[in-house]
């Protein structure tokens, strides 16, 4: 096919659309042989993998007829799958989540679609099965760009584990990126040993953003004494960055030190971070201090930027 032949090229999409959707069983009437359309499944699967959901987001997001979606909803609402209930940030708006029959109803969907697409690949090897989701993830990248995609993480409380997912995030992004030697991970690893040893949860937290249980990224903030919090170790994984994950830990840490009394905020940073200092100015902060030196085996310019609160 010539590159310059549109309508042939409609034509082979519109025919891989009609293979895969047979190949998928999605044509069927109801989904992997249970009780719920498709429409129905992917409504389920939202309001599952969300921190909270709404009408208005899977109006939005799955550019869903707010007509049929109503109509849906109270229908799975009749089977005892979906309950609404009042937002605890505005009580004028309905949150959707699934009641236990529906998280029994979406996990079994889960397994089903695990195991049918499993069938599929089963008889490929890995190069086969490599060149579908290379092909798959071209094509997903190409018509919808990942940061364009609405951003759908939640930030919470640090709980076992986490700290050790800081220290080895922070040491292979900054080793890769920036050809940062092993002294910094040994720096973050002493950083994050004292927050634990003197964590004081009236004075400092730390947040983790998270999506669908993956961690996404980090902040931390700590006690500095003279009522100064410090802004710590703030880090985006490179796969959510331009999803507004930095700027929502930074506003948290900010918004935090604040209500715990703080009077004034600081945070050290490299002139390198162009990214990070991007969110701090926007943010506020302003910077009042740089100084050449040479860490982590390279030569940096280290920036002190501080805000009154």
């Amino acid at each position: 096919m010539s590159p310059n032949d549109f309508d042939g090229q409609v034509a082979a999409i519109r025919g891989f659309s009609r293979f895969y959707t047979r190949k998928l069983g999605i044509i069927e009437p109801k989904l992997l042989h249970s009780s719920f359309t498709l429409q129905e499944a992917r409504i389920l699967y939202e309001i599952a993998h969300r921190p909270a959901c709404t009408a208005t987001d899977l109006t939005r997001d799955l550019g869903l007829d707010p007509g049929f979606l109503s109509r849906t909803l109270q229908a799975l609402q009749r089977r005892q799958i979906v309950t609404r209930k009042p937002s605890k940030d505005d009580g004028r708006v309905n949150e959707l989540s699934l009641t236990a029959k529906g998280r029994t109803a979406q996990a079994e969907l889960e397994r089903r679609s695990h195991e049918e697409v499993g069938a599929l690949l089963a008889g490929l090897d890995a190069a086969q099965r490599a060149a579908i989701v290379g092909a798959m993830t071209t094509i997903e990248q190409t018509l919808e760009r990942p940061a364009e995609k609405p951003a759908v993480f939640i930030l919470r409380s640090h709980r076992p584990g986490d700290i050790g997912w800081v220290i080895s995030s922070q040491a292979q992004a900054y080793a890769e990126e920036y050809g940062w030697d092993i002294s910094y991970e040994a720096l973050v690893a002493e950083i994050c040993a004292q927050f634990i040893r003197s964590y004081d949860p009236s004075r400092e937290h730390c947040w983790i953003a998270e999506a669908s249980g993956e961690r996404l990224g980090s902040v931390f903030l700590v006690n500095g004494g003279d009522d100064v919090a410090k802004l710590r170790l703030l880090l985006v994984e490179k796969k959510a960055r331009g999803l507004g994950v930095g700027r929502a830990l930074v506003e948290q840490c900010v918004r935090s030190a604040r209500e715990k009394g703080y009077q004034e905020m600081t945070l050290w940073t490299q002139s390198v971070l162009v990214a990070a200092r991007g969110i701090y100015q926007a943010v506020g902060f302003r910077r009042v201090k740089e100084e050449p030196h040479h860490s982590f085996g390279v030569d940096l310019v280290g920036e002190t930027w501080e805000m009154k609160l």
